[in-house]
């Protein structure tokens, strides 16, 4: 019998995805305490840590119908209408060791938590810096309460000349088995406390990229020795921002008097005109970075949907849970998510806009109509229908 972690429990299946709004203690022990969260998740961090730069690395909310944008890394909250979001973000300059030590304050500072609930360590890099995180959470869960899991982000699309290795099958394998050869080598170890692992998918567009990622789980179980060890995942976060993205804010350009390309009005009265500028900095220094928040709901929505069914259709895949993330900003946006299969409902844009109030207002209107019931069929209705159209 191949051997298995025990799934995550997220109660209420709410909670945040890995952000900017997730990055200190405070901000991790807010959100662990909020009784709206079933889960809570750290930002994104590397070993050694990200060189975060706030010139280059930014973000901005916008209003997705005029385009109208706050400035870079805003401070106050943002307007209602603002429901989109643009990151030209990195990874978290705090390294590994820092959100382990977190956890550690968290967990003592909750004496008498029977019901803890889990920390989802999101981590990033090369293979072996990926298995050294594995390793290092592992060797930390003794030290506290709450279940520990480990999300590997292999989706970011901000970070020059290292795309996501999600889009590509052949680098996402190599991810998996080395992930899956530490499994294995940790099994014959009784004194090891075995964590979950998930990945952060990339949205993606087209039935190609998704098969690619189903091949990818598919031969990690099948085909990678050793083959009694099954598949390394337990759930996959679907998903991260979409790259490529641009905001442009008009600023006034310079008198005609200042350059003489400028065009005159007619009647032959100066004027000045807007010209378009990127209104976020990004290592590139184009601007183009990750969209999120409600533009992205739609695509995130089908992700979900399309993975979920696909999973489905294999035995060595079906135990592997989805938690959604994409633009949900309400407790409809919640339901929906929940409808097309996800466990579990992560927030990033809306947390950055509203706080950790947001859970208790979605969570509140998730109650009060008495929609999770429906969701659940409406759920299985959907799944029932994907599963098919796959088969």
């Amino acid at each position: 019998m191949p051997h298995r972690v025990k799934p995550l429990v997220i109660d209420p299946p709410l909670l945040n995805s890995a952000n900017p709004w997730c990055s200190t203690l405070e901000q991790l022990r807010e959100l662990y305490e909020c009784r709206f969260t079933g889960a809570v998740t750290t930002r994104t961090s590397l070993l050694e840590g990200f060189a975060h730069d706030p010139t280059l690395h930014q973000f901005a909310f916008y209003n997705p119908t005029t385009h109208d944008a706050t400035s870079a890394n805003p401070t106050l909250p943002s307007k209602p209408e603002e429901t989109g979001s643009l990151n030209t973000l990195g990874y978290s300059p705090k390294p590994l060791q820092e959100y382990l030590s977190i956890t550690k304050d968290i967990s003592d500072s909750s004496p008498g938590n029977n019901h803890p609930k889990p920390i989802i360590i999101s981590v990033t890099g090369t293979p072996s810096e990926v298995v050294e995180s594995y390793r290092l959470i592992c060797a930390h869960q003794s030290q506290v309460c709450m279940r520990l899991a480990m999300e590997v982000n292999l989706s970011c699309p901000n970070i020059p000349s290292k795309p996501p290795p999600a889009y590509n099958p052949e680098s996402l394998l190599t991810y998996l088995s080395a992930l899956k050869s530490e499994v294995h080598g940790q099994l014959a170890d009784r004194n090891i406390i075995h964590v979950p692992i998930g990945i952060k998918t990339p949205p993606y567009t087209y039935t190609g990229q998704f098969q690619s990622l189903i091949n990818a789980l598919v031969d990690s179980a099948n085909e990678v020795e050793p083959k009694t060890t099954p598949c390394p995942i337990s759930f996959i976060t679907a998903t991260n921002t979409l790259g490529s993205s641009l905001l442009l804010t008009p600023q006034l350009g310079p008198d005609v008097s200042e350059a003489s390309s400028i065009s005159i009005a007619p009647g032959g009265d100066d004027k000045r005109r807007e010209v378009f500028h990127h209104t976020l900095y990004s290592a590139t220094g184009t601007g183009i970075g990750g969209l999120a928040g409600a533009p992205l709901h739609p695509l995130a929505l089908g992700n979900v949907y399309t993975i979920k069914g696909m999973l489905s259709r294999y035995k060595e895949l079906e135990h592997i849970q989805i938690i959604g993330v994409g633009g949900v900003r309400d407790s409809e946006g919640y339901q929906r998510m929940r409808a097309v299969g996800a466990a579990a409902v992560g927030l990033g844009t809306e947390l950055g806009r509203r706080g950790v109030a947001v859970f208790k207002d979605i969570w509140q209107g998730v109650e009060s109509g008495n929609d999770e019931l429906e969701s659940c069929s409406c759920g299985t209705k959907l799944l029932r229908e994907i599963s098919n159209d796959h088969a």
